[in-house]
């Protein structure tokens, strides 16, 4: 029990630190970080946060940059561009999209937000509204063109980085403009070299017809060169680094191009610095030491509710493992395989498959829904495949009223942890495109609509985990080892292929760019739920107060960071 109450305290230690660290490197040199909301058009609200130097004051404004993430992202996502520039000199406006962490509306509307976030970036009174910067990764090139197209002349340059002007038309945009001072940077690993300029790979965006029009040219396009004007605001150059897409915005390479274009567009900055001065990925550690010590909050909790009268009868100790092997035979080798692998086998076809499980009022992100027809479909397999091995069956009792209590009330307390550290410094848990946000009450609201179906399947995926993979009298260790590798290993196998030809070819093994993107967090996120799994259930002997902990977690995680389709009016895009 002591033990228990010093993981909770040590818990909270290194959440503090983490923290503490990521808020000391976001306001350095005087930065201040506010989280703002503001008026959208046609009624909506846009939340924000605003980098405000030290240097920037109403009696001597500095440069506004107004910056936006990708799709299914959040404003969190912009931080290295948000940090770097702010600590230069320049205010900040880090956006979230319409439809994405807490703006309303859906993806897409009122051209992204743009136009919107401009006119508040231009009305801080500590902003030179003579020199404005666009910037956006991705989809976050929607606001980016839906704000030039508001105010042609009311910005002096933009960055698109792994993106292209016509970005918007993806979601159905008919904004359009002739971008001042464009600055392009697309990695030469970027996954989505096709969609975005029609070539093979991200190295071969140079020879681009659709960018070599752009840059007013014929010939292949010479990476660094500025072609154009400046002081006409007709100047265009293209960086190339050898990064992937989602490297854009989280390597220093992705980054330094966006900060040194704006040096050389806009003036006024209070404190110039070179580009490849960067400190933002010491935000980046704080953040992933939060995330560890609130995953440590909620195992102690767990463990301390345990003692709670109501409660112990979860506990069974010591731990009996009715059935399992005395070792690790060919059948526990197959059972091993077959967890970690049909997972990752399954995710591409039945992400597409789920493509159908069309936006709703009460289920309205399409990128979960389609998570969710993967988890469940996966269920059945799992169900099937255990049928036909003639898996042993977990000797325990499902008691659901305590399981569900001590889920809640272990969850809770890594919420609660996560909403002060929020709403004090500014700071979530994550760890690039791994991240855990606070959740509003429309977010809470689709959240507990989805539990249910995520409760599906952690309650079949783990029984079968426990069911299958525990072996007696084992290590600790190799127990959690097993657990955690059965559950992560497939995906990390899957962005090995798929990683592995992008880096030797230049393409993917298999054309599933954004897919392929989603999967990178599900390495850490399933090593997460294998180590909770583990956990829980040598405490309990039980698989069910791990997966309702997980199902809560993954609900969360998912819901929160996930964009949002519905709408009273939503269509589906069409083709073309």
């Amino acid at each position: 029990m002591g033990k228990a109450w010093l993981g909770l305290f040590g818990g909270l230690a290194v959440i503090l630190v983490g923290a503490l660290l990521a808020w000391q490197v976001q306001t350095m040199h005087g930065v201040t970080v506010r989280d703002v909301r503001f008026a959208g058009d046609r009624g909506t609200t846009i939340s924000a946060l605003v980098y405000m130097p030290a240097s920037a004051t109403a009696a001597k404004p500095a440069p506004g940059v107004l910056l936006s993430h990708g799709y299914i992202n959040t404003r969190e996502m912009q931080s290295a561009f948000a940090i770097e520039l702010s600590r230069r000199g320049f205010v900040v406006v880090a956006m979230d999209q319409p439809g994405h962490g807490y703006s309303d509306a859906i993806v897409g509307a009122n051209d992204f937000g743009g136009p919107a976030t401009l006119r508040y970036l231009k009305s801080l009174p500590q902003v030179d509204k003579s020199n404005i910067g666009l910037a956006g990764h991705s989809l976050g090139g929607g606001p980016v063109v839906g704000a030039a197209a508001s105010d042609p002349t009311g910005y002096r340059s933009a960055v698109l980085t792994g993106s292209t002007p016509a970005i918007g038309a993806v979601f159905g945009s008919t904004a359009k403009a002739e971008l001042r001072n464009l600055a392009l940077v697309f990695g030469g690993y970027d996954e989505f070299a096709e969609l975005m300029w029609q070539v093979p790979r991200g190295f071969d965006a140079p020879t681009s017809k659709a960018m070599q029009a752009l840059f007013g040219t014929t010939a292949a396009i010479e990476p660094g060169r500025v072609y154009g004007d400046i002081a006409a605001g007709t100047a265009r150059v293209l960086h190339v680094p050898p990064v992937t897409h989602p490297w854009e915005h989280f390597s220093s390479g992705g980054v330094a191009p966006t900060i040194d274009w704006f040096q050389r567009t806009l003036d006024g900055e209070g404190r110039p610095l070179p580009p490849a001065n960067q400190i933002w990925i010491w935000k980046e550690v704080g953040t992933l030491i939060a995330f560890a010590g609130m995953a440590a909050v909620v195992l102690a909790t767990f463990e301390i509710l345990l003692s709670v009268r109501w409660l112990h009868r979860l506990e069974k100790r010591p731990l009996v493992m009715e059935g399992a092997p005395a070792r690790r035979d060919r059948r526990w080798w197959l059972a091993f395989g077959l967890t970690a692998a049909l997972p990752a086998i399954t995710f591409f076809p039945f992400m597409k498959l789920g493509m159908l499980f069309f936006p709703m009022r009460v289920f309205p992100q399409w990128i979960t829904n389609q998570l969710l027809v993967w988890a469940l479909l996966g269920a059945a397999l799992t169900l099937l495949v255990g049928l036909v091995l003639k898996a042993p069956k977990p000797a325990v009792r499902a008691d659901w009223p305590r399981s569900i209590v001590i889920a809640l009330l272990s969850v809770g307390a890594g919420y609660l942890s996560l909403h002060v550290v929020d709403r004090f410094l500014h700071v979530d848990y994550r760890f690039w495109v791994v991240g855990l946000k606070p959740l509003d009450l429309a977010h809470l609201g689709f959240a507990l609509a989805y539990l249910p179906l995520w409760t599906v399947f952690f309650v079949v995926a783990l029984r079968a985990l426990h069911a299958r993979l525990p072996v007696a009298g084992e290590p600790r260790r190799t127990h959690y080892a097993a657990g955690m590798l059965a559950m992560c290993s497939g995906f990390a196998a899957l962005l090995g292929v798929q990683y592995g030809a992008l880096f030797a070819t230049g393409r993917l093994a298999m054309a599933e760019p954004l897919n392929t993107i989603i999967a990178i967090q599900f390495v850490p996120l399933l090593a997460l739920v294998g180590l909770i799994a583990v956990f829980t259930w040598r405490r309990t002997a039980s698989y069910l107060p791990g997966a309702l902990i997980c199902a809560l977690l993954v609900t969360w995680y998912v819901t929160a960071g996930t964009a949002t389709h519905w709408s009273p009016a939503f269509q589906l895009p069409t083709p073309g």
